[in-house]
């Protein structure tokens, strides 16, 4: 199992010990990148991904080492605290680099057979909403499997985290291992994935942008092709 675990922070605190205690049990390659440390860069909003080609986006190549690792692996897991209710802004920033990966534009047909975790954790509230900021983007990159995750630490410092909350995670990572690895290889699209897969091809085939045209055309989605089989 490939595993690629994309963190919205460089410092290690609750929420990385947390994606930790889930690769450490799902075992396999793991690839791991630091936000901002690895990728700092704020779409400029330029539309050159969705108009030529993201190979145009001026921070392409800075971006591809991450974009390769999600590619090649089975299981992504993001990570973030929550920032006043919602993700870092290194993870969003690197987030709103894969617009043109949104189901409407130009999934990777891959996408449709993974699974995502969409860790958070704060010391009170905002789980929820923090979580949901990264799993829109799962969903709509056609990931078919994704389990979020929320833990209230109730500490600023992963040092500070009760031994007994830090034995309750431990087992909730567990149970959620054991999820992935049953799923691993049998993972199919959701009937909501597939509706708007559906209304999306409705979309392309009146057209959109060129790019998008060309790139339904080749996989010949807009005939009986589907990404999922």
């Amino acid at each position: 199992m490939k595993i690629v675990m994309i963190h919205g922070q460089n410092h290690k605190g609750s929420t990385y010990h947390i994606g930790r205690m889930l690769t450490d049990r799902l075992g396999g390659e793991v690839t791991e990148f630091f936000l901002p440390r690895d990728f700092h860069e704020v779409c400029t909003g330029c539309n050159t991904c969705f108009t030529q080609s993201e190979t145009k986006c001026p921070h392409y190549a800075a971006l591809s080492p991450i974009t390769q690792a999600i590619d090649a692996a089975d299981v992504i897991i993001l990570t973030s605290p929550v920032y006043v209710y919602h993700v870092t802004g290194a993870m969003k920033a690197f987030l709103d680099h894969y617009g043109y990966r949104w189901m409407i534009h130009r999934p990777n047909p891959a996408m449709f057979h993974k699974q995502a975790v969409c860790i958070s954790t704060a010391a009170g509230g905002g789980t929820r909403s923090t979580n949901r900021d990264m799993a829109d983007s799962m969903f709509f990159w056609g990931v078919g499997k994704t389990y979020r995750y929320g833990a209230l630490v109730r500490a600023l410092c992963w040092a500070d985290v009760p031994q007994t909350r830090r034995q309750k995670l431990e087992a909730d990572m567990d149970r959620l291992a054991r999820k992935i690895r049953r799923a691993q290889g049998r993972i199919m699209p959701t009937p909501k994935t597939r509706g708007y897969f559906t209304l999306f091809r409705f979309l392309q085939k009146k057209g959109l942008t060129a790019p998008d045209t060309v790139y339904w055309e080749g996989n010949g989605w807009l005939e009986k092709k589907r990404p999922w089989r």
